[in-house]
């Protein structure tokens, strides 16, 4: 039986399934979260897990982001009820959900680096899921520092990192929203990326070198944008009049793109063979882990499972990498027994 760890994919506890409909504005987005049973019935999703023998899965709160919700004490309250939630059901269930990773209000720091503590040190959290951005604020905001850097020294526990964008964010100016759905299929690839490079050129990982990000669907688009990351950001402020970048990257300790395979980034790439080939040749094998986006796909649930287990047989790794990629890493950055 191969041990497979699903680093990244979204469950709602009942209590915070009820409390999140009760308070979320986009009532539209209740009604499709309702429509996903395996988001919210545990005992659906166990039934559907047990289709792939020593197959776990690493809980993730669902989005949208805590900060969404509107008031700092409507978003902590969320949170603690969620990441409860989350805690008890890996306590359950551990053979089947050996950790979870916590849900934290970023719109109240304070309150943020306060439920980090509790949720890793009272309930057992291996990480934390922050989203791109924080209301439209990007991650290298100074008012985020002290999180990045309680899980960089203190916790030594990964960021999993997942994108967020609605129709409000246009694709044209002239225009009020994104059409086509362009927002979430293109849009949420763009916005891991964005976050990426803001995290870099904040100097975060020069100061915090023991950061470990988890970027969802592998990198976004950084790894196929290799060949442009490289040379372009070489020549950093040279398409640049109003302002120099000049010191900046004389300051940098490496490369750019150099700076990007840092990051970690997981399978949830749909099932394509092209773009986890093209993810592990950027990354390399020890900083990519199995993920699969469980139950946001067609079939609400088992498709991108099957689906990226079938891709990366596909690539026919050697035993050792395959053991890796599957479990070895995941079982490595969030310590758990082996």
């Amino acid at each position: 039986m191969e041990r497979v760890i699903d680093i990244y994919n979204h469950f709602m506890p009942p209590r915070y399934f009820q409390r999140f409909g009760e308070v979320v504005r986009d009532k539209g987005m209740a009604k499709r979260m309702g429509g996903i049973a395996m988001l919210h019935d545990l005992e659906a999703r166990m039934r559907m897990m047990d289709r792939w023998p020593g197959y776990q899965q690493v809980l993730a709160p669902a989005p949208p982001p805590p900060e969404s919700f509107g008031s700092a004490a409507a978003s902590i309250e969320l949170t603690r009820i969620g990441n409860d939630g989350l805690a008890e059901i890996c306590a359950r269930h551990p053979d089947r959900f050996p950790a979870f990773v916590a849900a934290v209000p970023m719109n109240d720091v304070p309150a943020a680096l306060a439920e980090i503590e509790r949720a890793i040190t009272q309930l057992d959290a291996r990480g934390i899921q922050l989203f791109t951005h924080v209301n439209s604020r990007p991650l290298d905001d100074p008012e985020f520092l002290p999180v990045f850097e309680a899980m960089a020294t203190r916790y030594r526990l990964p960021i999993l990192l997942h994108p967020v964008r609605t129709p409000a964010t246009s694709d044209y100016a002239a225009e009020p929203k994104s059409r086509f759905e362009i927002w979430q299929v293109l849009g949420w690839p763009h916005d891991t990326s964005v976050a990426l490079a803001r995290l870099v050129f904040s100097g975060m990982l020069d100061r915090f070198p023991e950061l470990t990000v988890v970027s969802h669907h592998l990198g976004g688009t950084v790894p196929y944008l290799e060949g442009r990351l490289g040379p372009l950001w070489d020549q950093l402020g040279s398409r640049t009049a109003d302002e120099d970048y000049s010191a900046l990257l004389a300051s940098m300790k490496r490369r750019p793109v150099d700076y990007f395979r840092m990051f970690h980034g997981d399978t949830v790439v749909g099932g394509s063979e092209a773009a986890l080939r093209c993810g592990l040749s950027f990354f390399g094998v020890g900083h990519v882990l199995f993920g699969s986006d469980c139950p946001f796909d067609p079939e609400g649930g088992p498709m991108f499972i099957r689906e990226n287990l079938r891709a990366v047989d596909a690539l026919e790794l050697p035993a050792a990498d395959r053991r890796k990629l599957l479990s070895g890493n995941a079982a490595s950055m969030l310590r758990l027994a082996s």
